[in-house]
């Protein structure tokens, strides 16, 4: 991600099911770094120096990182400066499997 210009949009690959059902292992998604960040929505976050795939919850100015899958523990972080982008699309090989998250 270090080579990556700060405004472009980029894509990464899924690894693991924290995510799953709505982004299985192996997907691609497309983030765009400058975009709106609201409560619900699907971001690319720096945690604890990991890069991970959450959505992000805002409550009572707290803000939290939560997994779709139970079996994965729900993330506190200060504010946006742990965001790196916004979910846009999920890529996929059929015309199915792709989404927008606009």
């Amino acid at each position: 991600m270090s080579n990556c210009a700060s405004s472009e949009p980029f894509a990464l690959q899924v690894l693991g099911n924290s995510m799953a059902p709505e982004f299985p292992d192996g997907c691609v998604v497309v983030s765009e770094p400058g975009g709106a960040v609201h409560d619900g929505c699907y971001v690319i976050a720096d945690y604890k120096g990991e890069i991970i795939l959450r959505q992000l919850r805002l409550t009572g100015g707290d803000w939290h990182l939560e997994p779709l899958n139970p079996k994965y523990p729900h993330l506190k972080i200060d504010g946006p400066e742990s965001i790196r982008g916004i979910v846009i699309q999920r890529a996929g090989r059929r015309r199915a499997d792709r989404r927008s998250y606009l």
